[in-house]
């Protein structure tokens, strides 16, 4: 078996893989202080809860944009594993063609999507992962990686509210029934949720006319932890695929394994 892990700047996601089969996937916090040590317990953990021995684990692949957490998981795999994780970083050729300033500065994870997204849905091709922050990454027709943007994610933009401001609260986040709303949450929910809904729209169509698509050759897929919430609204967005990236490290270990 395989398994895959991504970290993440809020959550770790983990998948196990026998064969091309996702058999299971679970997420813990990222938690920058953790230590190696307890970072194999949880990992060793959620594996017995899914009926996996940790003997199973053939091979494991990490992806990370926390260098720090990187080291710690690199270093738990090692010791209670027995096993050497291929690392995917900024470092990594990962055999696509990158129209781009400065390629290493690109983070591993849009990389990794970027691969993923080929191979399960042809260019081209733009996606959108919602997360931490929001990415969009684009890919031509020729299978050439264009670029893209990155917004500060609903996360990031909701706390901000509640910690630069003196009587503006945490709220929990779901699209308000109306946009004109009548009180101080749903207020603060029609901005970040039907508010975020407008800029990934506008960004959208403002790339599909510079890269000039042929829209109904193109694939527009949404990921990450808040994709759900947003794209309900967004009727450009094709697919809505949560385990893109984990798809992603798993191809990119079988054509690392080939190599």
């Amino acid at each position: 078996m395989l398994l895959v892990i991504d970290v993440g700047n809020t959550n770790i996601v983990l998948g196990v893989y026998q064969e091309d089969s996702l058999i299971c996937d679970f997420r813990l916090n990222t938690i920058k202080n953790k230590t190696s040590d307890e970072y194999a317990l949880s990992i060793t953990e959620i594996l017995h809860a899914n009926n996996i021995k940790k003997s199973e684990i053939d091979d494991v692949v990490v992806a990370s944009v926390v260098p720090d957490v990187m080291h710690s998981i690199e270093n738990a795999i090692k010791k209670y594993f027995n096993l050497k994780p291929m690392i995917i970083d900024d470092n990594c050729d990962l055999g696509l063609e990158i129209n781009h300033d400065n390629p290493r500065t690109i983070g591993a994870d849009r990389i990794v999507n970027s691969i993923a997204g080929i191979k399960k849905y042809g260019v081209p091709l733009i996606i959108i992962d919602i997360g931490t922050a929001i990415t969009f990454d684009v890919v031509d027709e020729n299978s050439v990686y264009q670029g893209g943007a990155i917004i500060p994610g609903i996360g990031i933009s909701s706390e901000a509210l509640f910690l630069k401001t003196a009587k503006l609260p945490r709220v929990e986040l779901y699209k308000p029934e109306k946009v004109v709303a009548k009180n101080t949450m749903d207020n603060i929910r029609v901005g970040m949720v039907i508010g975020y809904i407008g800029l990934i729209e506008k960004l959208l169509d403002e790339m599909v006319k510079e890269m000039n698509f042929d829209v109904s050759k193109l694939k527009v897929v949404a990921t990450g932890g808040y994709s759900t919430l947003i794209t309900k609204g967004i009727d450009r967005i094709d697919i809505i695929d949560k385990k893109l990236t984990l798809d992603g490290m798993l191809e990119i270990y079988k054509m690392k394994k080939r190599i």
